[in-house]
């Protein structure tokens, strides 16, 4: 007898519909798998055995060919337990009795005792069988509320095999699951995150954090040890503009495919916020492995990857950055598979200004000689720093200033000062195909849209001599000025926000380290 059941294998945020043919003849219980399962796949017999076997399930001896189709394509993982179970069962005729399971997909993976455990990738294969036509999805119960965001499709989540089958016999009443992605979106955004208001002084640093949340610019953090450096980066995500309901989509797939998600989290509604460790290694900062999975540039799509301690990552590491920064997409190539994934991210960073972290300290002094601190900063390379539009140096705030400082400015406040410049640069690239803020302008887009009047340019020629600013420092000053101009709704990039922009470019000036 032969059986299909359909399923999906994820490569990436790719979902390819995956058909396991099962069929079934008199013979000596011989049983054979092909379709270039992997070393998971073909663990799965001895899983799904078990399975059926504590489920109080007895299949006939039968010689058994199993056949994932397409078979030019390698299968990884365990989500394929719950539907090469349902078609065993149903080649023996014992499932699939009371309903059509041909416009319906299965995915999950099953333990022991038969019951269902939570696979990734759960919701890009949702949006995949809505895509492709199929009325319903069976899930486990832990997958069931993120696969039932999408609308138009049947999601059902069952706690054991045994369910699944009661079900497709006609006697289990599973109920479909249904999600208000939008309600719940509207609900639970930014409920948590930490605000502005709790920083007292440092009114530079945070002007910095919103001029970089506005024009989307990558952003680095100088200054000594306990100044606040982090503490400010970790509020960044409260000032950004907050998800749209697809952004969201898209940031929740992508934590779907590495796992991340909770069991009761239907949809990702905050602006991602990740910080790996400096010995972070570079398949897990960008992503892939033997069994692919996404990096942390992948996870801090839509949102804030914040590399604390900059030079000591490993050269190799930052390297892989550049271009990810450029493109805002990773395509990662190993033999067995191939994988696209977004990563448009905002790249913050922290860092000391030499080893010894005091370089510069208002009242701590510097013991490093200045090839030291030129060594220190030369861990960073000079096209990845050319990749960072604002730099700034971020000085402790005295005791007693602290004590007697008024508390800042919400991250309420100053997001709608941020919203309004993403508004005007919205409207102003909305023929531009994949430009969306200020910080992705290319040199024609800074000609056409970021020229300064004539007093910015003569102040901006003076500034790149008498502080020997670097070449490549030109044009991020002119996106930068251009942000700033938007946050004052100005049309036309003045003096003023020259000035301002000139002053965000602290490790261009020849003088450092000096």
């Amino acid at each position: 007898m032969l059986v299909k059941i359909n399923t999906a294998a994820v490569n990436g945020l790719t979902v390819m519909p995956v058909f396991l043919e099962v069929n079934t003849a008199k013979g000596s219980g011989d049983f054979f798998m092909v379709g270039l399962p992997d070393s998971a796949v073909r663990e799965s017999r001895t899983r799904v055995e078990g399975a059926l076997m504590n489920s109080g399930f007895h299949l006939p001896q039968m010689k058994t060919t199993v056949n994932f189709a397409p078979a030019d394509v390698r299968k990884e993982g365990t989500g394929y337990d719950l539907p090469l179970a349902v078609g065993l069962l149903a080649a023996a005729g014992l499932a699939g009795t009371g309903r059509d399971m041909r416009r319906m997909m299965f995915v999950g993976e099953l333990g022991l005792d038969g019951s269902l455990r939570p696979v990734k990738g759960a919701l890009p294969i949702a949006v995949k069988a809505r895509e492709l036509g199929f009325e319903a999805l069976v899930v486990p119960e832990a997958n069931v509320r993120e696969a039932a965001v999408v609308n138009k499709l049947k999601v059902y989540g069952a706690g054991t095999l045994r369910q699944v089958v009661d079900f497709l016999n006609g006697g289990e009443d599973l109920r479909p699951t249904e999600v208000d992605a939008r309600a719940e979106f509207r609900g639970a955004q930014d409920s948590c995150l930490p605000d502005f208001a709790d920083v007292k002084g440092q009114e530079n640093v945070k002007r910095a954090c919103e001029v970089a949340a506005a024009g989307g610019h990558n952003l680095l953090l100088i200054g000594s040890p306990g100044c606040g450096k982090s503490m400010m980066a970790k509020r960044i995500p409260s000032i950004l503009p907050r998800l749209t309901l697809s952004e969201s989509l898209e940031t929740t797939q992508i934590h779907s495919v590495a796992g991340k998600l909770d069991r009761d989290v239907s949809l990702i509604s905050s602006r991602p916020f990740r910080s790996p460790h400096h010995t972070i290694s570079d398949v897990a900062l960008i992503g892939g492995g033997t069994s692919f999975r996404p990096g942390e540039i992948s996870l801090a799509h839509n949102g804030v990857l914040f590399l604390d301690e900059l030079p000591e990552f490993s050269r190799s590491a930052l390297e892989t950055l550049r271009q990810p920064l450029e493109d805002r997409v990773i395509t990662i190539s190993r033999t067995k598979y191939t994988a696209t994934l977004p990563c448009s991210f905002m790249l913050v960073a922290s860092m000391n200004p030499c080893p010894c972290g005091y370089y510069n300290h208002p009242s701590r002094r510097c013991g490093c000689m200045p090839g030291q601190i030129q060594r220190y900063m030369g861990r960073v390379s000079g096209p990845l720093m050319d990749r960072i539009d604002i730099q700034v140096e971020v000085t402790p705030v005295p005791l007693e200033k602290l004590a007697q400082a008024p508390a800042g400015e919400s991250s309420a406040a100053i997001r709608e000062r941020v919203a309004r410049a993403r508004v005007v640069q919205s409207e102003r690239f909305r023929d531009e195909e994949g430009v969306y803020c200020n910080a992705q302008m290319s040199a024609r887009l800074i000609e056409k849209y970021a020229r300064p009047d004539a007093g910015g340019a003569e102040l901006l020629g003076r500034a790149m001599k008498r502080l020997d600013l670097s070449a490549r420092a030109y044009e991020r000053i002119l996106k930068v000025a251009r942000t700033l101009a938007d946050l004052d709704g100005s049309a036309q990039t003045g003096a003023a926000h020259v000035a301002e922009a000139v002053g965000y470019r602290s490790l261009d000036r020849g003088s450092w380290g000096e």
